[in-house]
């Protein structure tokens, strides 16, 4: 559970001054959250505790372009999303090859069927998207970023990040018509 905001903005000053044990504690308040965001964007427990890492580097080395303007929480978690799409651009992912995946065309399907689903089932069915769709619905429905963000954040066109979106939900759908009629069987 985050500080209070007094006290957050305490601990940020002694962090600013690069005090060890307040950036420990930022460190113990925020990283469980922020691992589960990077994880989101990766396949590897491993890969997003690097992301995690890197983030806090980056948070600590950068703590002075935090304004106060919205929560901190917020700001760590947009620094968090941004190396994770570092990472994914500049690793052995190639985005035109991943951005153009092949999602099979819209089927009839129960439309709350998605929505009956818990949070695990849903984030389970996610982690099996390509790539590409997967970054954009993660982007888009749980981050809130818009398509221009996107689309400025993954360097595509506003048309493929939606593509990307309407692909996500397909598959989705899909996915979980097969586990559905997997686990039936």
């Amino acid at each position: 559970m985050p500080a209070p905001p007094a006290d957050l903005a305490n601990l940020l000053a002694r962090c600013h001054r690069h005090e060890p044990a307040a950036q420990r504690q930022l460190y113990a308040l925020y990283a469980g959250r922020m691992l589960g965001v990077a994880r989101r964007y990766v396949h590897s427990a491993a890969e997003a505790e690097d992301i995690l890492q890197d983030a806090f580097v980056k948070a600590f080395t950068h703590l002075s372009g935090f304004r106060a303007e919205g929560s901190f929480e917020g700001w760590l978690r947009r620094i968090v999303v941004t190396t994770a799409l570092n990472n994914w651009q500049s690793g052995q992912h190639r985005r035109k090859q991943l951005l153009l995946d092949d999602v099979p065309e819209p089927f009839a399907a129960d439309s709350s069927a998605l929505e009956r689903l818990n949070v695990a089932e849903v984030l389970a069915l996610m982690e099996q998207l390509p790539d590409g769709c997967r970054l954009v619905l993660n982007l888009y429905a749980v981050d809130g970023y818009n398509h221009s963000e996107i689309a400025e954040l993954l360097g595509i066109q506003v048309s493929t990040s939606k593509a990307q979106l309407s692909k996500a939900r397909k598959q989705l759908h899909l996915l979980h018509q097969r586990q559905n009629s997997y686990l039936k069987s």
